[in-house]
């Protein structure tokens, strides 16, 4: 496999097969992302533009991908930065903390024609929207995308103690949350 992703990385820098390349790549992990950058940003159209906002990043930066992790993760660290940026820019815009944002976008998602989940659903998202922001990505990667720790260490360059920690608390809040 990692064989197969350095031919693939080869395309994508290759001038005469970067467009190829990329058009593969965007078709093979749009999905994903999108539903990564959707947990975080929790609007469809704001994960809309984040995805946008990813795929011309990897573009341009390609060439500095050191490959010391795989492509997957290192799209994913993008993916969750742009997100991480995103949310601070509306909220700063709009005069508000993270987790204001969050909170605010989370009691709108009953109004968003796209949130196809059921009340459960919507509880959920709604007492995720208020852990604290790194438990909150670190639920989302866990819980939601099934992803091991160790990648998700190499994602958010954090120690794999400090994110059992992260989910652990995340998780007892949840549940505090459901049991009141």
């Amino acid at each position: 496999m990692q064989n197969e992703q350095s031919i693939f990385i080869k395309a994508l820098r290759d001038p005469l097969t970067k467009e190829e390349a990329f058009k593969k790549l965007v078709s093979e992990y749009k999905e994903r992302l999108y539903w990564h950058i959707r947990k975080l940003v929790l609007d469809h159209d704001d994960a809309h533009d984040v995805v946008q906002n990813t795929f011309i990043k990897i573009h341009l930066n390609i060439d500095k991908f050191r490959e010391n992790s795989s492509l997957y993760t290192w799209m994913y660290r993008i993916a969750t930065n742009e997100s991480l940026n995103f949310i601070n820019s509306k909220a700063s815009k709009m005069g508000l903390q993270n987790q204001e944002w969050i909170e605010a976008k989370a009691n709108g998602l009953m109004a968003d024609s796209y949130f196809d989940g059921d009340q459960a659903a919507l509880k959920l998202q709604k007492m995720v929207a208020q852990l604290p922001e790194k438990q909150r990505i670190v639920f989302n990667m866990k819980y939601f995308d099934n992803m091991n720790y160790e990648t998700i260490s190499e994602i958010l360059d954090t120690s794999v103690g400090a994110l059992k920690a992260s989910y652990h608390h995340a998780v007892k809040k949840i549940k505090n949350e459901l049991n009141d």
